[in-house]
């Protein structure tokens, strides 16, 4: 296994353990199996374990796990507040106290405010007392480093990371991922920053290991190294030095071996140009229909009207490729959750973007045409709930 560096120093396993995932059995994870695979994780050299509050038994499984194999002190955790359950400053500790009892320990080295998404948000929270509250537990060391995890674009992400003096930070990206959500320009200003940033889906939720198409797949199987879709797409991740911990939610002694095998053979500036080449054919095949030609380049931005345009490109685009459940969940995360609402309802249809597009797009259409998929009756209700809910 090989380790990089988090902000005070410490080692983190350049592969960490994604514990969202672990296999269940008649609605509970099968506790065996998952014991069998978190050992053979941290004796493979994983330290860095990824969990949150909301993921369904996870705390809990690996506090008992943990406990049982007695290695709770070869590992570092990493959990989540579920900032948008919160009320009140009482609730901060209500929510903490109840993580640590589950995970069977007195402190965790990790503390992620779960799917921040802008600083309006962290603005919330720092009015509750939130900066305080996160001082007095770094000092009695029940919190080692604080941080955030992200889904949304570029520009509310670096306005975040401007927000606080962050420990380190977690976002979406992969090889189809490099122009949205936070992306290589948000991956590349948090390591700027000196912040340290642990990966999410890779692997785009499976799709970029096993529900390529098939054009895609031959690219890959006529390249004359044998390897999985998934170690592609690892091998990108890792040969970028800005990315500290890559996460998979590994839930098979295959798919874990596989993965610590690339872990170890792998290095920053090892992929050769032919290979830089391979990645971007593969994309070019997975996008084959994407619906606009948007590279996230933000020459359009700023909307007058506060329209996050590349993020609601980025959504149309990726629900031709992921399916809808995919594009509807991004267009919720970067449009409907923040603070102040930036989807395509807000349009005027003024054309001063398209002033400004590089690609020469027909903004002001194509928009229309995101809002007749993402903007029906229907979910206009879940858009109106889905704020209130998240105490946005």
């Amino acid at each position: 296994m090989q380790y990089r560096k988090d902000r005070y120093g410490n080692d983190i396993s350049i592969l960490g353990l994604g514990c969202m995932r672990f296999t269940t059995s008649g609605g509970h994870i099968d506790l065996d199996k998952a014991s069998g695979e978190i050992r053979a994780a941290i004796e493979g050299g994983i330290n860095y374990f990824d969990t949150a509050y909301i993921y369904p038994g996870s705390e809990a499984a690996v506090g008992q796990i943990l406990e049982q194999l007695q290695m709770r002190d070869r590992v570092r955790i990493a959990t989540k507040l579920p900032h948008y359950l919160l009320k009140k400053k009482e609730d901060f500790d209500k929510y903490f106290e109840e993580q640590l009892s589950r995970l069977r320990t007195d402190h965790v080295e990790y503390y992620l405010m779960h799917m921040l998404t802008d600083a309006d948000t962290w603005k919330r929270l720092c009015d509750m007392g939130i900066r305080e509250w996160i001082r007095e537990k770094k000092e009695s060391g029940q919190i080692g480093q604080i941080g955030f995890s992200y889904h949304g674009g570029t520009e509310p992400f670096q306005k975040l990371l401007d927000a606080y003096d962050w420990d380190f930070c977690q976002i979406q990206y992969n090889y189809q991922d490099e122009h949205s959500q936070a992306g290589v320009k948000g991956l590349k200003y948090a390591a700027s920053k000196g912040i340290p940033v642990i990966i999410m889906e890779p692997l785009r939720g499976g799709r970029l290991a096993n529900k390529l198409p098939q054009q895609a797949l031959k690219i890959l199987e006529d390249f004359p190294v044998s390897r999985t879709p998934a170690a592609w797409a690892f091998r990108w991740l890792w040969n970028q030095p800005e990315v500290t911990c890559v996460l998979s939610g590994m839930n098979s002694m295959e798919m874990l071996q596989e993965n610590l095998q690339e872990a170890d053979s792998m290095t920053v500036g090892s992929l050769t140009e032919e290979e830089f080449l391979v990645y971007k054919k593969v994309v070019n095949a997975i996008n084959v229909n994407i619906k606009v030609p948007c590279t996230g380049c933000r020459y359009c931005m700023p909307c007058p009207k506060g329209v996050d345009i590349p993020g609601c490109f980025s959504a149309y685009n990726n629900m031709s490729s992921g399916g809808l459940y995919i594009g509807l969940r991004e267009y919720m995360m970067c449009t409907v959750l923040r603070k102040n609402y930036t989807g395509v309802a807000n349009c005027v249809q003024c054309g001063k973007c398209e002033q400004h597009c590089p690609q020469g797009i027909q903004i002001r259409k194509e928009l229309k045409a995101v809002g007749r998929r993402f903007e029906l009756p229907p979910l206009k209700l879940v858009y109106k709930i889905a704020p209130k809910i998240m105490k946005y």
